[in-house]
């Protein structure tokens, strides 16, 4: 019988051993892991991949991608002085200052690629098939105008300024197309620069192309202190220069920058925070040595199977998983407070006992991060699995290892003492249940009645943009009369003559907008590749307009004019064109052929504000083949969508977990939860009193609430009047408020509205749950037998 009893008392030691080895053995693989991890670089910054697809426009999604991926190289310079002259030596000195520094700028040469007379040759032999619409329409005028018109340039000193002899051309319609094409951007080529005048400054354009992905920067500013640096040559000789530049590749460098120095404010801020607090509460290095391996074991298990799951983990992931340490230390300051408490327990005896209340605080975490990584963001799915992850690994660390590792007595801290003796202080709401229905009752009709929160679902609470490069960026479109890829047109078709037809209808309505100055104009591909069909017309109405206007100046000259037989061929194709270095100026409209059809994009210039984007939409009403693209709307109504289904499982979620609390304390259930309910309501009621909107950021921070301040209840309710409990409580709540209030302090808004929200919200739980507390009775009782007796 001794033997039976000794051998399964053996049991249970030898099954933690054995779980402790194991453990054991996958945190060093989780390290082998994390070598290989940081050694490869893979961290993604593009802001884009926090974003769902969107589901209804599949093709809208892919066309975005194209035009995100061919803009994501590019980066735009201006360089300027006053002369000239003087420019064009600045261009070259900082050409060579970036060539010196081996910067990850390559230089892509517009002004020789699109030297005008190869364009010239390469145009020639369809330039009869070439017209603006305002040629057209001018075309349509009286025989004798057009007569007028042709001798009136026959006899000006400016013929000679022409791209053709008169003969061939006696309207100028070959020059006047080819400056049709120059208007559409500001730069001109000169002196084998492209130039640009603006601002009392004479300007070189410099156009440079990324080696390697924009988003794949290492989070220090490389390509601005290059840019910097051949700057400051410059300004050696030429102090007044200016330098203005562009592009994607900048703006993803510098929230790169940004996100790498926010996980160094939170992640070790919180971490000293924790550690700070753990001290403070157990004078002894022991718990703070061990509570800081869980966070850092839970941390890079979280990292390395986030890795694996997403190939590449997101910086904003990183960002908010650096938070992730003001949760996961709760259960092992949970542990030591209870050992502080019980020195006498065994550490196995107690972590035994301590278990369920853990692991329920641990699953109805869970549930909550889970309902986190129920939205289609990828960013938030990542969130969502290094948060349950982490937590999870954290929590098997504190179970398997703790009781091994902790060997010696918890000292016992004045402070710690204080505040668990605070407990006894504070009082219990005896009419909790119907005063908590009263409050939620009040709380919600002051909603009601003050128009409820102000809700704001737009996409530029997902990052917050360098202003000095967003200046520099609009000063840069405004100066070049750079189209915007903002809002464009997506036109589909089965072929590429279809494609082009249908952007030629499209730009007849547009033409009516530019005339009521609702825009300035447009940038599409037909512009410098008409459809074979328009090439066609327009060669006939040219070619039967020359032959009247030479016949009638004949008439009136007494001479015989006419014009040289054109050679009929094959029209001009976008593939021809393709093929030429003038392609560069409009060649990331053209999308190509993809699943079966081939697609294009026509871009705008100078919308004059969000008062024309309904008659811009509107435009493409009733053409096959053509879509309206409206991104911030369309990203904007993807955030509003979200944010109405997460709140929907913001509400499942709380069913769910008193479900789980339900099964654990039966009908005390609703004391471990209600402080929670009451404190996120009064959350809401506060951001709508102090004027702050309401984002789906917001609702996700509810959610972490739901996860972090339902563990407050559970400890509570697990060890009522347990002052060391309370220690563990206050404690935690300190260490996760630190945290979540450092997130506060991002420079993106999306983690600041994360930040403010848990803020407001942690304080409340805590204060609310001592006051749920059961047990009112039992101590009337006891009170009254130690009377009787």
């Amino acid at each position: 019988m001794s033997s039976s009893h000794s051998a399964t008392a053996l049991g249970p030691g030898r099954l933690w051993r054995a779980a402790a080895l194991l453990w054991l053995l996958l945190a060093l693989a989780v390290a082998g892991h994390q070598w290989r991890f940081w050694q490869d670089s893979r961290i993604d910054t593009d802001v884009l991949a926090l974003l769902p697809l969107n589901e209804q426009a599949p093709d809208v999604a892919q066309a975005t991608q194209q035009l995100s991926e061919q803009l994501s190289r590019q980066v735009v310079v201006l360089l300027g002085t006053a002369q000239w002259s003087d420019s064009r030596q600045a261009a070259q000195r900082f050409r060579a200052s970036l060539v010196a520094q081996q910067a990850l700028l390559r230089e892509e040469p517009l002004a020789r690629q699109t030297a005008m007379q190869s364009a010239l040759d390469f145009y020639q032999p369809w330039r009869q098939g070439l017209l603006t619409p305002q040629q057209r329409a001018h075309l349509q005028q009286p025989r004798e105008v057009l007569v007028q018109q042709a001798l009136q340039d026959l006899y000006q000193p400016g013929m000679q300024a022409r791209l053709t002899d008169w003969v061939s051309d006696p309207l100028g319609l070959w020059t006047q197309w080819w400056a049709a094409r120059a208007a559409q951007s500001q730069a001109r080529p000169r002196d084998g620069e492209l130039w640009v005048a603006a601002e009392g400054q004479q300007w070189v354009l410099l156009q440079y192309g990324l080696t390697g992905s924009a988003f794949r920067l290492s989070g220090e500013p490389v390509l601005q202190e290059a840019l910097q640096e051949a700057l400051a040559q410059v300004r050696q000789q030429w102090p007044d220069a200016q330098l203005l530049v562009a592009g994607v590749p900048l703006h993803a460098e510098a929230a790169a920058t940004q996100a790498h120095g926010e996980i160094n404010t939170i992640g070790w801020g919180s971490l000293a925070g924790v550690l700070l607090l753990a001290w403070l509460a157990f004078r002894s290095l022991r718990p703070v040595a061990l509570v800081a391996l869980s966070l850092l074991v839970g941390t890079a298990v979280a990292l390395s199977v986030t890795a694996l799951f997403f190939d590449k983990v997101h910086l904003l992931t990183l960002v908010f998983g650096a938070s992730l340490v003001g949760v996961a230390e709760d259960y092992g300051i949970h542990y030591f407070a209870a050992r502080q408490g019980e020195p006498q327990r065994t550490p196995h005896a107690l972590m035994r006992a301590l278990q369920p209340a853990l692991w329920l605080a641990l699953g109805t975490s869970v549930i909550a991060y889970m309902a986190l990584g129920a939205a289609a963001f990828p960013g938030l799915r990542q969130m969502a699995l290094f948060s349950v992850v982490g937590l999870a690994a954290a929590m098997v660390t504190v179970v398997c290892w703790f009781p091994w590792l902790d060997r010696n007595e918890v000292p016992q801290s004045r402070l710690a003492w204080r505040i668990g003796q605070t407990l006894n202080a504070w009082p219990r709401w005896r009419h909790a249940a119907r005063g908590s229905v009263v409050l939620c009752a009040l709380m919600l009709t002051g909603l009601w009645l003050g128009g409820g929160v102000r809700i704001q679902d737009d996409v530029r609470q997902l990052q917050n943009g360098d202003p000095t490069l967003v200046a520099q960026q609009r000063r840069v479109s405004e100066m070049l009369g750079l189209p915007s890829p903002a809002q464009f047109y997506l036109i589909q078709g089965h072929d590429a003559e279809q494609v082009l037809q249908r952007e030629e209808a499209l730009k007849q309505r547009l033409d009516a907008l530019v005339q009521q100055h609702q825009l300035a104009g447009y940038a599409a591909v037909s512009d410098w590749v008409p459809s074979a069909q328009q090439q066609a017309q327009d060669a006939a109405l040219v070619r039967g307009v020359q032959t009247d206007v030479l016949q009638g100046i004949s008439q009136q000259l007494g001479e015989a004019f006419a014009a040289p037989q054109a050679v009929a061929g094959p029209a001009l194709t976008v593939q021809d064109w393709l093929n030429q270095p003038i392609a560069a100026a409009a060649r990331q409209l053209w999308l190509g052929e993809r699943d079966g059809a081939v697609r294009s994009m026509l871009m705008l210039r100078g919308v004059q504000g969000l008062a024309a984007l309904p008659r811009l939409e509107t435009a493409a009403q009733g053409l096959e083949g053509v879509s309206w693209v409206d991104k911030p709307a369309e990203i904007s109504g993807l955030l509003q969508g979200y944010r109405v289904s997460m709140t929907e499982l913001l509400l499942l979620g709380h069913g769910l977990v008193l479900g789980a609390l339900w099964l654990h304390f039966g009908r005390k259930a609703w004391r471990a939860w209600l402080p929670t309910v009451l404190a996120s309501l009064a959350v809401v009621v506060v951001m709508a009193v102090w004027g702050q909107p309401w984002q789906l950021f917001n609702v996700l921070a509810l959610m972490l609430l739901l996860g972090v301040g339902i563990d407050y209840g559970i400890f509570l309710q697990e060890h009522e009047d347990d002052p060391h409990a309370w220690l563990a409580v206050v404690i935690g709540a300190g260490s996760t408020w630190l945290s979540f209030g450092l997130l506060g302090l991002s420079s993106t808004p999306a983690l600041r509205a994360f930040g403010v929200t848990l803020m407001l919200g942690l304080p409340l739980v805590l204060v609310l749950a001592p006051l749920f507390r059961a047990g009112t009775r039992r101590l009337l009782d006891q009170e009254q037998q130690s009377r009787e007796g």
